[in-house]
């Protein structure tokens, strides 16, 4: 973590006492900008949120989906809107991902954003079509070889080019030379629509997403990022239980942030309003059935989680050739 970053995180508004502010009252409708499609694990987790958050602010919290440049797009808009806390963001680790893999990125993750509060987790699964007969991780490998030897190699998906599911695949594909081709979607929900048209033959993706398609045995998960399994799917190996080194101690973030410089009272409302809306026991348990694990992080909290994946990014993706694929 650089210095002028942790000294730009302390003198953030996020750092400073809100309780002898005013409470503020937005006096129009709220956008949240989700830079990925609808109906991907992103947009399934702002749109939960956005009800309760309509309830206790009185006026409707609207999502848009603003997808392009593996999230950035999105974001860039957000980064540039007034902070007057009626233009938010609800995203996950590309936020700081794809400027690092892509470059010229029109925002800076760090500088150009307030974090507002962390929702959550989710473990992210290896999965293949149901098709193939691999019924385990060993037995795609030696399958994926195959195919590339015989000069059919594999498709292998991503829902953004320098994304998780796009960097922990190719770190297999290239350490245990499977010979796939790398192609990008716009976000999930195309990316699971390529799976089901036979488009894309593997690759890895949230539960919320793709859980109803491996119950229907259309997709079978292989292995499991992180170093544990995923709580709603157990019996899903880890790749590192499996004797692949991919994914080690990974995990990402999901939650919401506003533009820089917001003052001290609408920051603090947002961050009371989304820290109360994790607290429900209702969205807790509509979080445990999406797969999704309900880790509420604080402003402060999650600006140093932000920083944090920044570093283990940067080192993790130094020397792959991921604008290729």
């Amino acid at each position: 973590m650089q210095r002028r970053d942790l000294l730009a995180l302390a003198a953030a508004p996020l750092a400073m006492p809100a309780l002898a502010q005013p409470s503020w009252q937005p006096d129009r409708p709220i956008r949240v900008i989700v830079p990925f499609p609808a109906g991907g694990a992103t947009d399934v987790w702002a749109r939960l949120c956005a009800e309760p958050m309509t309830e206790m602010l009185r006026v409707p919290v609207l999502i848009e989906n603003r997808s392009g440049a593996a999230g950035m797009i999105g974001a860039d808009a957000v980064a540039k809107a007034a902070p007057d806390g009626h233009t938010l963001l609800f995203t996950i680790t590309p936020l700081v991902q794809s400027p690092i893999v892509l470059g010229n990125a029109p925002y800076d993750a760090i500088r150009d954003f307030m974090p507002i509060g962390q929702m959550g987790t989710t473990t992210l699964i290896f999965m293949i079509r149901s098709e193939f007969p691999p019924r385990n991780l060993p037995e795609f490998i030696a399958f994926a070889r195959s195919q590339a030897q015989a000069g059919r190699g594999l498709n292998l998906g991503s829902w953004a080019a320098g994304s998780s599911a796009h960097v922990f695949a190719l770190a297999m594909n290239n350490q245990l030379n499977l010979g796939m081709t790398h192609v990008a979607y716009r976000g999930e929900a195309p990316m699971v629509t390529a799976y089901l048209s036979r488009e894309v033959d593997a690759g890895i993706n949230s539960l919320t997403s793709t859980r109803e398609h491996i119950m229907s045995g259309r997709l079978r998960p292989l292995a499991a990022l992180g170093d544990a399994r995923a709580g709603g799917m157990p019996e899903v190996p880890t790749f590192i239980e499996q004797g692949v080194d991919v994914g080690r101690g990974w995990s990402g973030f999901a939650g919401l942030l506003g533009p820089a410089r917001m003052p001290a009272a609408i920051h603090a409302r947002l961050v009371e309003v989304f820290r109360d809306t994790m607290r429900r026991e209702t969205i807790r348990q509509r979080l445990l059935a999406m797969d999704t694990d309900p880790v509420w992080l604080g402003p402060e909290d999650f600006g140093a989680a932000i920083l944090r994946i920044r570093d283990i990014w940067t080192e993790l993706t130094r020397g792959m050739d991921l604008q290729l694929g």
